[in-house]
């Protein structure tokens, strides 16, 4: 049914377009006629007010239950979840940017339910559109077989091409580093007020990449350069594709306990080496839930079998590279935890040849650090311990290779 609804809905929407006026700018959201609310006999009603008729589609997906919308675009300015959902069958609520030119909705379920009725109408007058999705319960067994995200050529992207391994280098050559600015779009982060991780750790990752580039010796990529939502799989995918010497992926996390303070720096390990680093890596994983992928069930046997065999020779330099960046910014006067070196099986540290780390600059639930991560020369001063750690790193990491082929 829900695959179905699909592709009423957008094939709907289009044979309407052609009686409205042309649409520009992105669709905005009517945030006071908007609502999710309780439909009969324990379903639900969800509606978008839009000052547009806009594609979409709608479908679910599994574990847990969850019902995605997604636009070509909307502009989601004034909504909040708060306001937005009007029933306990909704457990929670995310919208943003999922990538560019795509906006995305997700209701998590509470219970499995599906697709009854949607439509789209447009207001011949003013254009504005309303956006009606009904919602009836269903069993677990039902639902899971309608579940999955759909192929659409006109949705998606295309097949990953082949693409030919890039060429040996120079061991002069400049370093390649590919930041990775953690969240991004429809997933937020940590939140503190009106502060999100997504929105600070982009802000981080350019003047990174803006000092690691007048330092000289550095080739800098990031794996997003705006708002906009990256799965952990394309995050990997797009270190290979730069061909990596190193990826660092940066966070500002938040936790509960509010006990965390200081930056640490996390390397991938099958056991966390604490429980709030097991936690942290929980909660990265499930944020890639969003894109109705996950890897913990991506790899055979014979799969780890040659990763780990990969990781033999990458596991000593991601640890010397973590001890350099930890020695770097202590240096520049941190603040770093008193434990800052840590590990977990952080999923966006899984490049087998890449040495790769996980920095948590600081936590947004520490109030001396968020009041940190806000200051553009204490940022600097951070962006300068890592730039010396990356440095000395190399250093060492060419001395090591020139030891090993003797």
């Amino acid at each position: 049914m829900s695959r179905i609804l699909t592709s009423i809905a957008l094939i709907g929407w289009m044979a309407g377009a052609g009686l409205a006026q042309e649409f520009s700018g992105l669709a905005r959201i009517d945030p006071d006629q908007s609502s999710v609310s309780d439909e009969g006999r324990k379903g639900v009603a969800v509606t978008l007010e839009l000052s547009q008729g806009v594609p979409y589609r709608l479908f679910t997906l599994s574990e847990p239950p969850r019902l995605v919308m997604d636009f070509k675009e909307v502009d989601w300015t004034g909504l909040t979840q708060d306001a937005f959902v009007q029933t306990d069958l909704i457990s929670q609520v995310q919208f943003g940017t999922y990538v560019p030119g795509w906006s995305r909705l997700v209701l998590n379920l509470s219970s499995p339910m599906e697709v009854s009725q949607a439509g789209l109408r447009i207001n011949q007058t003013t254009g504005s559109a309303r956006l009606e999705v009904e919602l009836s319960p269903v069993s677990g067994d039902v639902f899971a077989a309608q579940a999955g995200a759909p192929s659409d050529a006109r949705w998606d992207l295309p097949d990953p091409a082949e693409i030919a391994a890039p060429p040996e280098r120079a061991e002069d050559a400049p370093l390649r580093v590919v930041l990775d600015p953690g969240h991004g779009g429809i997933d937020p982060g940590a939140e503190s007020g009106a502060v999100t991780e997504k929105h600070l750790m982009l802000t981080f990752a350019r003047e990174l990449e803006e000092l690691l580039l007048r330092t000289g010796g550095f080739e800098v990529a990031l794996t997003r350069n705006n708002d906009y939502f990256v799965s952990l799989e394309q995050r990997i995918a797009l270190a290979h594709r730069a061909g990596a010497d190193v990826f660092i992926s940066l966070h500002a996390d938040s936790l509960a306990e509010g006990l965390a303070h200081g930056a640490t720096v996390h390397v991938l390990s099958a056991e966390a080496s604490d429980i709030a680093s097991a936690k942290l890596a929980e909660r990265q994983d499930r944020a890639d839930l969003l894109s109705g992928v996950d890897l913990s069930e991506t790899d055979d046997q014979v799969t780890d079998v040659l990763l780990d065999l990969a990781r033999t020779e990458t596991q000593p330099r991601t640890n010397t590279l973590a001890r350099a960046l930890v020695e770097g910014m202590a240096q520049q006067g941190g603040p770093m935890n008193r434990r800052p070196l840590r590990s977990a099986a952080f999923s966006v540290l899984k490049a087998a040849d890449i040495p790769s780390v996980l920095i948590e600059i600081g936590f947004l639930s520490s109030p001396r650090d968020l009041k940190n991560l806000q200051n553009p020369e204490w940022r600097l001063s951070m962006a300068e311990g890592i730039r010396n750690g990356l440095v000395n790193w190399r250093k060492q990491d060419l001395e090591n290779k020139d030891l090993v082929r003797q």
